[in-house]
């Protein structure tokens, strides 16, 4: 979606269509293809940076606490979940203007030892 100042990509699948959420990714994970939609017309605000992905601190624990039962899972904010669904609702409409599209991201894509992405 946007190149983040600290030189990482926002990228999202959309989370309806493959299951990847909004997230940071490095350049040297990501593989450019011809394929291609016109996202300008999808809002992305400028609270996405680095700040927006930061994990909250921790608390210390004390000795006695190591022990004791652990928390439940991560839950997600609600307001990530709007955010979510705010950014793949325009994406969405980006995607489904372009034929077969969303059969393409909801694909798989894997490499195999030895196997490049282009040769």
């Amino acid at each position: 979606l946007k190149q983040l100042p600290s030189g990482l990509l926002l990228v999202t699948g959309p989370f309806g269509i493959n299951g990847v959420p909004l997230r940071r990714v490095n350049q040297a994970y990501v593989i450019g293809t011809s394929a291609s939609i016109d996202i300008s017309k999808a809002a992305i605000d400028a609270k996405f940076d680095d700040a927006y992905f930061a994990r909250p601190k921790a608390a210390a624990k004390a000795s006695g606490e190591f022990f004791e039962k652990k928390e439940e899972g991560k839950k997600v904010d609600e307001s990530r979940k709007a955010d979510q669904k705010a950014v793949d609702a325009a994406i969405l409409k980006a995607v489904g203007a372009v034929p077969n599209m969303k059969q393409y991201l909801g694909s798989y894509f894997t490499l195999s030892k030895g196997q490049y992405p282009h040769e």
